[in-house]
């Protein structure tokens, strides 16, 4: 197994840690420690595909399991924001959908021999999911400083939960949108499965 699958397999492994972290507020500092572990398994994103393509070890497991650890991060920790009452359920319905959708299609195109890229609007969708997730984990620790007594936010748990209600249905909107544009540019593979 190359670099770039250990690194996305390193991804997946992080996922129960990051989310157990995120999920147990009893331990003090948990947002921070949740973030930072998000932090190390988004760089582990960043970094499989960029060496991958430099020294040519794109594999058919990686092309199948990097978006796919993508997948299982940022979906769980969307679920974790449900159980923490930060969003309610409709959010990750409508990620999940998109989530499904996209698979859905590559999957019927690969059957094809094609390869269906993401395109702008997908990567839009990363990056926004991506932002999203890390401010929410800030505010949250920023939150906890407060209870803790270390910092002075009190009454600014009001505006903390705007702004994280707003970047997330910002979220998914370009969902959404990358969801629709996507499934309107490779309709063709729907249409012409076997």
């Amino acid at each position: 197994m190359n670099l770039p699958n250990k690194l996305t397999l390193l991804r997946i492994i992080l996922v129960p840690f990051f989310a157990a972290a995120l999920l147990i507020g009893s331990i003090p500092h948990h947002y921070l420690i949740a973030l930072l572990i998000f932090a190390v398994a988004s760089i582990t994103d960043m970094l499989d595909g960029k060496i991958a393509r430099k020294y040519d070890m794109v594999t058919d497991f990686g092309k199948f399991a990097d978006p796919l650890a993508d997948k299982i991060l940022v979906i769980s920790a969307f679920a974790c924001f449900i159980e923490l009452d930060i969003i309610g359920a409709a959010f990750i319905i409508l990620v999940l959908f998109r989530e499904f959708s996209v698979t859905s299609i590559r999957l019927i195109a690969a059957e094809n021999g094609k390869v269906v890229a993401a395109n702008m609007w997908g990567k839009a969708k990363t990056v926004s999911q991506m932002v999203a997730i890390i401010i929410v984990m800030i505010n949250g620790y920023l939150l906890e400083l407060s209870g803790m007594g270390i910092l002075g936010l009190s009454g600014a748990q009001g505006i903390i939960s705007v702004i994280n209600t707003v970047l997330l249905w910002i979220t998914a909107v370009l969902t959404v949108i990358s969801g629709v544009i996507y499934i309107k540019d490779n309709f063709g593979f729907i249409r012409n499965a076997k």
